[in-house]
């Protein structure tokens, strides 16, 4: 079967510019959708995975899901400062980090409304464990004062949060001495101080986690092991990657649900302009469908012609759509976390795999709206074709 020359293909959409432009950005207004959409979620989960350290070992009280709902003694904090596996520091000092963790409230700088920041205690061996935390401007805290450091996302987000400012919370003026930045992680959303001291101003009797770092990491499953077995431990072990991952699940999936949802929804809209299109196509061209038959190519050249019209101009849709969507990965945004109920910067990812993704979604609904119309010029016959010329 002779197939019809792709010029001829190209040449009829050129010939119908402002329909295929009109018709293609319809077809990208739903793929920028789409894609921003899984962006948003890679985002969120990049975000998150990127906060732990995969030799790291978060603990938290059995049952909680949240550093803000778990709680250990110190009593429990000491016993698994003595786990043996543990790694050291160049002091010889075990790397074991037990940190508070509280929400507070601040005005956003951009609107003024009050949202949840997360304050975190720790200490210098807290910033050993999270070698991607860098004080960028200032310095570390103090041990033993009520001075904190801000994390980037937090002093861009919050009002007050400059560098020589204080904020007040907890009945407690707290001097801002330095910013970290994490390089994207969850940390930058994050204000840090000393942990006793928040232990004290909040007037708490129990950490909310223990982090500490394995000496190898395969020594994990035997140091969860001893932790399940003693009584006196009602604790739940997690790699700290795993458990960040597990942070971003309820609002990525969230995101997905909904936003997908509304691209479908778009979706239908953009396959009615590609059907309307191709119909207008077919009754504009009959006289030359029925050449085209009357030279010798079958019906499935015909369909095959009109078909690659559809996947053409969902394809040019398809493009334009993602090349609007990687614009997106240039904005911070930032939301509330369903897990923590504290608000998270991220930003929006592009991944080779959302590329397909959003390319197979424009090309599919070329193929949805371009069949019936393609099928109907496949089913012309010739000598009405040439008579309706």
């Amino acid at each position: 079967m002779r197939a019809v020359p792709f010029s001829y293909i190209a040449r009829n959409l050129w010939v119908r510019r402002v329909t295929t432009l009109l018709t293609a950005g319809g077809m990208a207004l739903v793929v920028y959708v789409f894609a921003t959409v899984l962006m948003m979620s890679e985002g969120i989960r990049s975000t998150l995975v990127a906060t732990g350290q995969p030799d790291n070992v978060m603990v938290l009280r059995k049952g909680a899901n949240a550093e803000i709902n778990s709680g250990i003694d110190r009593g429990q904090a000491q016993i698994l400062a003595t786990l043996p596996g543990i790694a050291t520091d160049a002091l010889g000092r075990p790397l074991v980090s037990a940190e508070p963790v509280v929400l507070i409230n601040l005005a956003k700088r951009s609107n003024g409304k009050p949202s949840n920041v997360t304050v975190r205690g720790t200490s210098d061996l807290g910033l050993q464990l999270r070698p991607g935390v860098r004080i960028v401007e200032g310095r570390m805290f103090r041990p033993g004062t009520s001075e904190i450091v801000v994390g980037r996302a937090s002093a861009a987000g919050f009002a007050g949060i400059d560098l020589g400012a204080s904020l007040r919370f907890a009945g407690r003026e707290w001097p801002i001495v330095g910013r970290m930045d994490s390089a994207g992680s969850g940390f930058d959303s994050e204000i840090w101080g000393d942990a006793e001291q928040m232990l004290q101003a909040f007037r708490r009797q129990a950490y909310s986690i223990v982090v500490f770092r394995l000496a190898e990491p395969g020594l994990f499953e035997a140091t969860r092991g001893r932790i399940e077995a003693d009584p006196r431990l009602v604790l739940e072990a997690k790699p700290e990657v795993r458990f960040y991952a597990e942070q971003s699940e309820a609002l990525a999936t969230f995101i997905n649900i909904l936003g997908l949802s509304l691209a479908v929804i778009f979706s239908v809209g953009a396959v009615v302009g590609a059907m309307i299109t191709m119909f207008a196509a077919v009754a504009s061209r009959i006289g030359e469908i029925g050449t085209l038959r009357a030279l010798g190519f079958r019906r499935g050249a015909v369909l095959a012609a009109f078909m690659a019209e559809s996947l053409l101009l969902s394809a040019l849709g398809g493009v334009v759509g993602l090349a609007a969507a990687s614009v997106m990965q240039a904005v911070d945004v930032s939301t509330t976390n369903f897990q923590t109920f504290a608000e998270l910067a991220f930003k929006f990812v592009l991944t080779p795999q959302i590329a397909v993704q959003a390319m197979v979604f424009a090309l599919a609904m070329g193929v949805v709206g371009g069949f019936v119309p393609a099928w109907r010029a496949a089913r012309m016959q010739i000598v009405d074709c040439l008579r309706a010329a």
